[in-house]
């Protein structure tokens, strides 16, 4: 049987992940560039205080794009781990499912 879990319902909380993480990679670069922007205009103590604001921010950034990576890989596997285990329990259902989306692929390349 499918784990509802992991189905619909785990694919749309997968998207507001990426899409928070993609929200939250890029404000942390935008504002490491713009403090590394603006150390780049000034000099001595302030310049080296903000240079290293800026790799901090970058740093923080490289993290969480590593946290999500690993986030997204557990997930694959999770997810291709439920889809072999309901092929194995469903083998006849699935093979109908592939045959009919092969059947509609070829209907619609067969018409251009």
């Amino acid at each position: 049987m499918l784990d509802t879990s992991t189905g619909l319902n785990g694919s749309t909380a997968l998207n507001g992940s990426i899409k928070d993480a993609t929200h939250d990679a890029k404000a942390l670069v935008r504002d490491a560039h713009a403090l590394l922007t603006a150390a780049a205009a000034l000099t001595g103590e302030k310049a080296d205080e903000l240079r290293k604001r800026g790799m901090e921010l970058l740093d923080r950034a490289m993290g969480k794009a590593g946290q999500y990576q690993d986030q997204a890989l557990a997930k694959g596997k999770e997810l291709a781990h439920t889809a072999d285990v309901y092929v194995k329990d469903n083998p006849w259902r699935t093979v109908a499912v592939v045959a009919g989306a092969a059947l509609l692929l070829g209907v619609v390349l067969g018409r251009k």
